[in-house]
Parts: C-alpha cells; sequence; structure tokens
C-alpha cells in the first residue's frame, strides 16, 4: 500500500476587502461587535464583473499549487472540488476547473461537507492514493459566499462572519514510509443537520415558487445558524478528533508543529489551542484576514503558513475542521 504526500500548495484571495467599518455602513453592528464574537476584521468578497467564481478562484489556487510542485497540470489524474457554493447547480465545479487545466477526460468529483469539505477531500485523496488507483491528485476548496448572504441587520450574524477566496493542494505518491498524510478521522451527525443549513432553493420548494410567494419573510434561502448549538459541539468534536489523530499515530499534543483549525471563530481555535496547552506559534489564524471561507479556509490557511516558512520536513501538521452537517474531522501530516 502507497502513501501520499503534499508537494504543492496555492490558494487566491479576490481583490475586493470588506472590513467590519464597511458593514457598518450597511447593517446593524460595529466592528467592535464583530472582533468580540468571531475575531474577524476584514473579509474578501468577489464584485460582479471581477471574472471571479468558485470554479475560476479554484482554478488560479490549483495553477499556483501544480507550479509549486513542478507539476503540469496533464499529470493530474483526478480532481476533487470542495464547496457548499458551486458555480451551477449541476454540473459539479470541478469539472470547470478539469476544463479550465485543459486535462482531456480528468475525472472531477464534487465533495459538499462545507466547511470540513478540504478534510474530507484530502482523506478520500489519501485513499485513492493508497490503493494504487491514482498518483497525482488535486484537491480545491473554494467559495464565494457573498452572494447567497442576507446583508441587512436579519443576517448579520452570518453576514459579518462568511468570505471568498480559494485554496489547493497537489497530492501525489510518497517514496518514504514515515513522511506523508499519517491519519485522517472523519465524522458525520445528521441529527443537526437543520442546525447549520441553507434549505432553498430544494426540489420542494423550487425557484419558481419562492418568486411567486414574494414573501419578504422569507429567510429559507439564506444560509442559517443556531451559532451557540454550532460552537457547543464544535469545540467539542474539534477536541475528540485531534486526539483520535495524536492516538493513533503514538504521539502527543506536545508533538504538534501546527495546528491548522478551520478558520470558523477565532474563539472557537482559542478555545482548542488552551485545551491542548499549545503556544501561539503551534496555532495558525487567519480569520483575521480573511473571515470564514468554509470548504477554502484550511486550503488557504496551510498555504499561507508554508509561504511564510511555518513549515519544514518532518513537521507534524494537524488539520482540522467542524461544519454543516454536523460533520467533523482532522487530517495527521508528517511533512516532508
Amino acid at each position: 500500500m502507497y502513501k501520499s504526500k503534499i508537494v504543492g500548495l496555492g490558494k487566491f484571495l479576490p481583490d475586493n476587502i470588506v472590513t467590519n467599518q464597511d458593514l457598518e455602513k450597511k447593517i446593524d453592528t460595529s466592528n467592535k461587535w464583530i472582533i468580540e464574537r468571531t475575531g474577524i476584521e476584514q473579509r474578501r468578497h468577489i464584485k460582479k464583473g471581477d471574472g471571479n467564481t468558485t470554479a475560476t478562484m479554484g482554478a488560479k489556487a490549483a495553477k499556483q499549487a501544480l507550479e509549486r510542485a513542478d507539476m503540469s497540470a496533464k499529470e493530474i489524474d483526478l480532481i476533487i472540488f470542495a464547496t457548499l457554493s458551486p458555480d451551477y447547480y449541476m454540473p459539479g465545479s470541478g469539472v470547470f476547473v478539469q476544463n479550465i487545466l485543459e486535462i482531456p477526460t480528468c475525472p472531477a468529483m464534487d465533495i459538499r461537507n462545507a466547511c470540513s469539505g478540504f478534510v474530507f477531500g484530502l482523506a478520500t485523496a489519501d485513499q485513492f492514493i493508497k490503493t494504487g488507483m491514482y498518483k497525482n491528485i488535486l484537491v480545491i476548496g473554494s467559495e464565494t459566499q457573498s452572494g447567497a448572504i442576507d446583508m441587512t441587520s436579519r443576517g448579520r450574524d452570518i453576514a459579518v462572519i462568511f468570505g471568498d477566496g480559494a485554496g489547493a493542494a497537489v497530492v501525489t505518491r510518497s517514496n518514504s514510509s514515515s513522511l506523508g498524510i499519517l491519519s485522517s478521522h472523519l465524522h458525520s451527525e445528521g441529527e443537526f443537520a437543520d442546525e447549520l443549513v441553507m434549505v432553498a432553493p430544494n426540489m420542494n420548494k423550487w425557484v419558481t415558487e419562492i418568486v411567486s410567494d414574494n414573501d419578504p419573510n422569507d429567510s429559507s434561502y439564506y444560509p442559517y445558524m443556531n451559532g451557540r448549538l454550532v460552537f457547543k459541539n464544535a469545540v467539542t468534536r474539534f477536541e475528540e478528533v485531534i486526539n483520535s489523530g495524536l492516538n493513533q499515530n503514538k504521539i502527543s499534543s506536545e508533538d504538534i508543529s501546527l495546528l491548522i483549525p478551520h478558520q470558523a471563530n477565532l474563539r472557537i481555535s482559542q478555545f482548542v489551542q488552551k485545551k491542548f496547552g499549545l503556544r501561539d506559534d503551534q496555532v495558525y489564524n487567519n480569520i483575521m484576514r480573511y473571515g470564514n471561507t468554509t470548504a477554502a479556509s484550511i486550503p488557504i490557511a496551510l498555504s499561507e503558513a508554508w509561504e511564510e516558512g511555518k513549515i519544514k520536513k518532518g513537521d507534524i501538521i494537524v488539520l482540522a475542521a467542524f461544519g454543516a452537517g454536523f460533520s467533523w474531522g482532522s487530517n495527521v501530516i508528517r511533512w516532508g
């Protein structure tokens, strides 16, 4: 059985910066309120006409990752695309990336696990490589959530959190028995599916019905989050799934070189850091600059940490995420 490793990372963020002060002009909120509750100071939003979509941003991040991996797009055997904001209802966004990168008939699949999407995608890539079915896999997390957010005071709890962006990783077969992805740990709990959800449009409430009803109080086509319940479950599941990875690989929290948690809320990251007794230099956060980019948050942070020289050969890197579903997971990597 083969092992897999990450050999290239990339990211893309739209140029348009939306600060907390910008949001103060649109909704009933304040810079102080947002920072106290989320740690976010600004986020990126695409702009109409700038050419950015979930797929095109994913392709831009992928091109950077391929360049850093010193690999051509035609060497990719599979594209795994994690998103909750695809360009189209169907087909998935992965096929658009395949077309942009000009990889003839390369299979592409989308993963719809929201904030946990990249962790699930990386675990899936690892399994395909372990079995020998594929050698080089592109894993992408990309989101354009700004167009589906209720930018009024009614939707402020969501509006202040989410941002747009993309990150990508090139995963390939490892020649080392000790370096690469050591393990992945994935979970879901559908009992709480309605606590972090975007209900419409769906097959029981299609666009025509929403338009004909013309109900100003209908918020079913905007994201909904039970914030307190999500926070409570997130901190518990983060701890559990990180411990699963540590225990399976017989390592301790002291061995963690860098923990990259999903950038959901700075308070969640700080809670997890304290729980494991990690120093500031053992945890990477960039939610202050980009907000919550759901499936893109971990690959963006991973790429940025690598760019800043915070990841070196032999380092133990732990990725952990929690999101809609509920779904949560972790990947433990010995870099190199």
